[in-house]
């Protein structure tokens, strides 16, 4: 009998989707242990052949059988200088795609509420006040026929497109490279995995052009040493004074005394924030206090079905893997995602 793959999870899956993962193959030897913080699990490593983890990472020496890393989130901004990523051949793997849908729906609701003016509709609620001149204070913007921009046009890019392509928006890509078509993971159904929806493709080079025929933007783009502060000073210059800025990305992708600046200034007309330079932001940022923002403490991707979706992908990673195929978002590391 072969050995078995040993399969060390440092999430806490609960017994329902362990056993789902154990039904991939009897050649799985899976175990659990949950890790908090920082702690180091030792000498557990030492013969574990694939990692599921969010953060804890053994040193290379720690895990001398170790192949592959899937990861439990989408961002690998965290470890690119970890000897393990930068000095090893293990390879790295996430779950890019399974929080597409709930983030689109997150954009869009942060679109619509600041067409609708929902911020200031709930303070007229608070106060019990029939607003005076209601039809003058809450004339909407309406959003079809209106051009999406999107910077970044990975699995979360494209299932933003698909939904603005339903609401009637005339919808712009940004993407690296040269192919239409996405080799990440999709749900079966979401997204825009051939690239048919966007009217024109731009490259990197071509970012002000797009934003100045924007009247909304989102970023999705991974952080990397060339996409941190992509939308600066003259990036949100170029956008129309009415624009709505959506970054459920990184905050580092957008300079953010930048954005405070275009803001208060209105270079752009507002901002929708999921994310920031400095998490928890701090209390002292004008952020919390302009009214034309629409912030949330990085929530966007949570969802009660996370762990389930993370679950399928990771079992159909690990067929892969024991069938010798490619696996499911395996990252570059000469990109960094």
């Amino acid at each position: 009998m072969s050995t078995p793959v040993r399969v060390l999870s440092t999430i806490a899956f609960p017994e329902e989707l362990l056993a789902r993962l154990r039904a991939v193959s009897p050649h799985l030897f899976i175990e659990q242990h949950t890790v908090h913080g920082d702690e180091d699990l030792g000498d557990l490593y030492a013969e574990v052949e694939v990692l599921y983890t969010a953060r804890a990472l053994p040193q290379p020496e720690q895990a001398p059988r170790l192949r592959w890393v899937q990861l439990h989130f989408a961002g690998t901004d965290h470890l690119v200088h970890h000897p393990l990523f930068t000095t090893t051949d293990v390879v790295f793997t996430t779950v890019s795609g399974i929080h597409a849908p709930v983030i689109a729906e997150y954009v869009f609701a942060s679109i619509l509420a600041w067409r609708h003016q929902l911020p200031r509709l709930l303070a007229y609620q608070a106060r019990a006040e029939w607003p005076q001149d209601r039809w003058e204070k809450f004339a909407v913007r309406e959003l079809r026929g209106a051009t999406l921009g999107i910077v970044g046009y990975g699995s979360l890019g494209r299932e933003v497109a698909r939904i603005g392509q339903a609401f009637g928006l005339r919808v712009l890509a940004l993407k690296r490279g040269p192919s239409r078509e996405d080799p990440g993971y999709t749900l079966p159904g979401l997204g825009d995995p051939d690239g048919r929806i966007p009217e024109r493709f731009y490259q990197p080079h071509e970012l002000r052009a797009m934003l100045a025929e924007c009247d909304v933007v989102v970023v999705t783009v991974p952080l990397t040493e060339e996409t941190r502060g992509l939308i600066g000073e003259a990036e949100l210059r170029a956008m129309k004074p009415t624009a709505y800025l959506v970054n459920v990305a990184r905050g580092e992708v957008v300079d953010e005394a930048a954005l405070v600046r275009a803001l208060e200034a209105g270079w752009i007309g507002g901002a929708g924030l999921d994310v920031f330079a400095q998490e928890p932001l701090p209390p002292a940022s004008p952020l919390w206090r302009l009214p034309n923002v629409i912030l949330s403490p990085h929530v966007s991707g949570f969802t009660a079905h996370y762990d389930e979706h993370a679950a399928d992908l990771f079992a159909a990673n690990l067929r892969r893997y024991l069938a010798g195929e490619p696996l499911l978002n395996l990252v570059d590391k000469r990109l960094g995602y």
